[in-house]
């Protein structure tokens, strides 16, 4: 359809218009209709109807699997001597995926405030999301190094042929020299990755424009259907787009808090090696979109490129890893506290609580009375602790500040993560939480009365922590500093100080 007719259906359907770069969206009173753009832009092609309604399908399809009763079907516009209408007899000239509609200023990115929930909520629907959709078929090219680069080789060259100015031009020639070099050394992970069914047929497209809040949930909609590159792609770089979002809108200590909810449910810690190649390359794409949205004449558009491209470069910076151990009996904070951490300095929290059930083969909130024998026993406690090493180290190792959110009341437990980091050149830190008994058993009480918690430690394992608890050497009190976790409400200002005695 030309801008002209998709005018007169709006007049006709008394419809608001939503326009973006690449679609036109009707919304009229509890319906929406979202017809494609007449274009050819390399990495989509509806020029012509027939592509189009393939397209169409293939949205109310892919959809479906997020927003079901949100994707209604597909439609024909048809060509009467009133001018074009939906629902009416004539000639078909175009088609529109028929949507119910929901109040455009639900979505995310127009939001003054993001609450925590709200991501936990997210992260809750993403981690779903992954752990049911298709994997890449074994002999399709989805996920290869070579398939993976074509998208981020186009980005550059797309941008250029935009003609951005000098500024642009010197980004763009070190933020692909940096992607580049850094494809060929995640070569060998790319190939993993694919083997190990970690490519699947994503969303493609999740960032906070995507993401509206309607009726007290996430809304995730407007899957990439024009292009299957696009959407099989690694999970990693799915929830690369929404955390490089959260970041470039202000909202860093989001993006940390989603990226490690989403970890406790999916433990894909071997993914994150290329966090931050799929981050900058996301920039990129949103870089790219911009600048095709300023060159069909939004001023503002430009001026919101050179950002994403400021961000990639800025996301491309080499960053220097940390260890942080928390250590405390059951109840004294430390899972509170690493919360706060985590989304203060930017980090990645390993929870021996979440881990340990996860090598028994359960979810976070799972009963592990079911298990034989039980998940506490000196062997569970032997693979838990060992697993937190083996997976600090590779974090270390690709750059990442690390929480380690255990009780630590053992030396044999503490030293060979703080040899972990030594060996990385990473500084490590204890966070040590002393806090009162008659605190310590009340939270647990109920903690345990709640079970809403993937601890599980009741009164009596409380009482032999505190029984058996080795006291911290002498070495590590200098890496060590004392919260009182009866009084979280004195944490914040202590946080300033663990950044700068991190070097952070």
């Amino acid at each position: 359809m030309s801008p002209e007719q998709v005018a007169a259906l709006r007049e006709h359907l008394g419809a608001r218009l939503i326009e973006t770069h690449i679609s036109w969206v009707l919304v009229t009173g509890r319906h929406a209709y979202k017809l494609k753009k007449p274009l050819d832009l390399g990495f989509l092609d509806f020029s012509t109807a027939p592509l189009r309604r393939r397209c169409c399908d293939e949205e109310v399809r892919l959809n479906r699997r997020l927003a079901p009763e949100y994707y209604l079907g597909v439609v024909p516009v048809v060509d009467t001597w009133r001018g074009p209408r939906i629902g009416e007899e004539g000639r078909v000239i175009d088609w529109a995926v028929h949507m119910r509609a929901f109040p455009p200023e639900a979505t995310l990115d127009r939001a003054a405030q993001i609450s925590p929930a709200q991501i936990d909520a997210i992260a809750d629907t993403v981690a779903a999301f992954h752990g049911r959709i298709a994997r890449a078929p074994a002999a399709s090219p989805y996920g290869t190094p070579e398939h993976l680069l074509q998208p981020v080789a186009e980005n550059f060259r797309q941008i250029r042929a935009l003609q951005p100015d000098a500024e642009a031009i010197e980004l763009l020639a070190s933020i692909e020299a940096w992607s580049l070099a850094q494809a060929q050394r995640l070569d060998e992970h790319f190939v993993a990755r694919k083997r190990t069914g970690w490519v699947r047929e994503c969303h493609g497209d999740l960032h906070l424009g995507n993401i509206a809040w309607v009726e007290g949930r996430p809304l995730i909609f407007d899957c990439i259907e024009f292009n299957p590159a696009l959407r099989y792609i690694d999970v990693t770089s799915e929830i690369a787009f929404l955390t490089m979002d959260l970041a470039s809108r202000g909202h860093p200590s989001l993006a940390w808090r989603f990226l490690n909810r989403w970890l406790e449910h999916t433990g894909d810690h071997a993914g994150l090696a290329a966090l931050v190649f799929y981050q900058v390359y996301r920039a990129m794409v949103r870089a790219k979109v911009d600048y095709i949205r300023a060159a069909q004449g939004d001023a503002a558009a430009g001026a919101d490129a050179r950002a994403y491209l400021r961000l990639a470069a800025d996301l491309a910076r080499p960053r220097r890893p940390a260890l942080i151990l928390m250590h405390g009996v059951t109840g004294s904070g430390k899972t509170t506290l690493s919360q706060q951490v985590l989304e203060t300095l930017g980090a990645v929290r390993l929870r021996s609580d979440v881990e340990r059930k996860r090598l028994f083969g359960l979810s976070p909130l799972e009963d592990s009375r079911r298990i034989p024998g039980g998940i506490y026993t000196e062997e569970a406690n032997r693979r838990t602790f060992e697993h937190i090493e083996q997976t600090a180290r590779t974090l270390l190792a690709a750059g990442f500040t690390v929480v380690a959110d255990a009780t630590f009341l053992r030396r044999a437990h503490r030293e060979p993560l703080q040899r972990a980091a030594e060996s990385a050149g990473a500084p490590w830190l204890i966070l040590s939480l002393q806090t009162d008994e008659a605190t310590l058993r009340g939270r647990v009480a109920q903690r345990a009365a709640a079970r809403s918690d993937a601890s599980e430690a009741t009164l009596a394992v409380l009482e032999h922590q505190l029984a058996q608890r080795e006291p911290l050497t002498a070495e590590e009190l200098a890496h060590a500093m004392v919260f009182d976790g009866a009084q979280p409400d004195t944490w914040p200002p202590m946080l300033a100080q663990v950044v700068a005695r991190l070097g952070l």
